[in-house]
């Protein structure tokens, strides 16, 4: 199958055209972004907000729920997809900080979109290595330091054409938070967790059972070292 020619077979099907044509005839020729009314309904995009790959777009609870599907014009639609003149547009960094196990992956899991970008030092260490995530040999963390210092550098210039950055770790050190918000303009965002919800969620981790000791440690030590 040609590249995407799933995604086209989707949209000029029967099923979808009378999907889209049901969403109009409820809500109006109406752009749910910018509001405008569009006089051409042809003009009006169904816009998926999770995004249709070739493993959920038979999955009729996000290709056809119209509660997923929201009806906008093709600039509020290009916008979305940062296209034709749209590039940079409402791209954002985020700073996810805070201790080990406070949650932060679970925060940003949660929150990132399919074509944000993630920039971890477990994530980074895990892609390099193959090993489990919380397995980063101590030998190879000035490499994984410098991969992350580079994918930082392409947030903070804009490089690329991704829609949103997540930028995750502890971040104990006030300067080196202050030093990333100031270069990449981050919104800082602070997992907050006491040292003991850490070491509780460290206890019924099945991933960390023979690493209590190590990573009790990295708790005990990012308190010692942190400053608001």
């Amino acid at each position: 199958m040609a590249r995407n020619e799933w995604l086209r077979n989707f949209y000029n099907s029967l099923e979808w055209k009378q999907f889209r044509l049901a969403l109009i005839m409820e809500h109006g020729p109406v752009c749910s972004r910018c509001k405008r009314l569009i006089a051409d309904p042809r003009q009006l995009i169904g816009h998926h907000k999770t995004e249709l790959t070739p493993e959920n777009v038979h999955d009729r609870t996000i290709s056809l729920n119209p509660e997923r599907v929201e009806l906008i014009c093709r600039d509020c639609h290009d916008k979305e997809h940062l296209r034709f003149g749209f590039e940079h547009t409402g791209q954002q960094v985020f700073l996810v900080y805070g201790p080990p196990l406070s949650g932060k992956s679970t925060f940003v899991q949660q929150s990132k979109g399919r074509l944000d970008i993630l920039v971890d030092i477990n994530e980074i260490f895990a892609a390099m290595t193959g090993l489990p995530e919380y397995d980063k040999p101590d030998s190879l963390l000035p490499i994984a330091r410098q991969m992350r210092s580079q994918l930082i550098d392409h947030i903070r210039v804009r490089f690329g054409r991704w829609h949103n950055a997540w930028i995750v770790g502890g971040y104990a050190d006030k300067y080196q938070r202050e030093k990333i918000i100031a270069e990449t303009g981050a919104e800082p965002i602070f997992v907050e967790a006491t040292a003991d919800e850490c070491v509780s969620r460290l206890r019924t981790d099945p991933r960390l059972r023979y690493r209590q000791g190590e990573y009790e440690a990295y708790i005990r030590a990012w308190f010692e070292r942190f400053v608001p």
